[in-house]
């Protein structure tokens, strides 16, 4: 693995660290496994480097609180778990690291922080001046009032979105397998680790499989999810066994076998892009023509009613909507300008036959994202 450098050396690097990596048998908070973790996020900043933690696990914390028992999947139980997990699991990092003379602060996030552009430069300038003064953000959602943000998985999309939110040179994915693996080891004993993948395409999210463990909300395809959205950043990502001795030097040095790299793309999204892209829920999908296909991916084009061929879900203006090909698979994002009955009813259609004066792109490129 490359080391892009920054100014003094050192470079940025977000580390995530789900549920199952820090939390006991019985759910609680695992002071031992905290404890290695702080250990090198310590040692990577005594190396000159900037580390920022997004950290899973208040839920699970809050649940073992309370006695643990069946963990329950309504929304509004899993806010409540979190509010009594959150200042727990602080509190043991904030032990954890003091003890070696470094400082944390928390940062709690949602969606419309990515959002919304005053929002994204005020968390972006909160976290940069925590880094500047020598300070561990530790981040996690900030779902004890954000029924969306519950949504956004075992928080590795939040993991991504953050490494482009500070300019991360690396973004380190933790988690309790080596790395993303041929098969699941639980079922093939002669399943291998995937030291490097250039391009997460649909083969490998099927690779993936399912869900995660049952602490945590998350599992590979997650973690693929958040590999993609940090490729398209400009930042590498590493997923890689939490319990491995130095884990994160080794993934930041790139030694061999240290986890699964992900490449960075070389073109980079902007930040609204990337929001609409990964951050947004779809609300619907369009399946457009092949020659809607081209025109959308060679020539950057807006998508025009012309070319819709089928309307699925419910949705209105400003909502975002898949696009798809007439294969089904999915090769675009954007925010639709038309609900999706006036979308449907106008599917096909030339723009000389759309009423006059209207706006007549269903999706305009300044709001559409080409992910192939």
């Amino acid at each position: 693995m490359s080391e892009p450098t920054v100014a003094g050396g050192g470079r940025t690097v977000v580390v995530k660290v789900g549920s199952s990596s820090i939390t006991d048998d019985g759910g609680g908070i695992d002071h031992g496994a905290v404890d290695k973790l702080c250990g090198e996020l310590a040692d990577l900043r005594a190396r000159g480097h900037s580390v920022v933690l997004v950290s899973s696990g208040a839920i699970a914390a809050g649940w073992a609180t309370l006695g643990g028992g069946p963990r329950p999947s309504d929304p509004g139980r899993l806010q409540a778990l979190s509010a009594v997990g959150q200042h727990r699991l602080m509190r043991v990092y904030d032990d954890a690291l003091a003890a070696r003379s470094v400082h944390v602060g928390q940062v709690l996030l949602a969606p419309l922080d990515f959002g919304h552009r005053q929002q994204y430069l005020h968390a972006r300038q909160t976290l940069s001046h925590l880094l500047e003064i020598g300070v561990v953000p530790v981040v996690n959602e900030n779902d004890a009032t954000s029924d969306d943000e519950i949504r956004f998985g075992d928080n590795d999309r939040l993991a991504a979105l953050v490494a482009h939110l500070v300019s991360a040179e690396l973004l380190v994915l933790l988690t309790d397998t080596a790395g993303l693996l041929t098969a699941d080891p639980r079922l093939d004993a002669q399943a291998s680790l995937i030291e490097e993948v250039v391009e997460v395409d649909h083969d490998l999210e099927a690779l993936a499989g399912g869900s995660g463990s049952m602490v945590g909300s998350g599992g590979m395809v997650s973690k693929l999810a958040a590999a993609k959205i940090a490729a398209w950043s400009g930042v590498t990502t590493v997923i890689a066994d939490a319990a491995r001795p130095d884990v994160l030097a080794a993934a930041l040095d790139g030694r061999p076998g240290s986890g699964t790299v992900f490449r960075a793309r070389n073109r980079r999204l902007p930040a609204r892009k990337l929001w609409i892209a990964f951050a947004l829920a779809s609300k619907g999908t369009l399946r457009v023509d092949d020659g809607a296909r081209r025109a959308l991916v060679d020539a950057q084009s807006s998508l025009l009613p012309a070319g819709v061929v089928a309307v699925d879900g419910r949705f209105e203006p400003d909502d975002a909507v898949e696009i798809a090909g007439p294969d089904g698979l999915v090769f675009a994002k954007g925010l639709v300008r038309h609900p999706s009955a006036q979308v449907a009813s106008w599917a096909g259609r030339r723009t000389s036959e759309l009423p006059q004066g209207s706006v007549h792109e269903v999706v305009h490129r300044d709001d559409l994202v080409v992910l192939v």
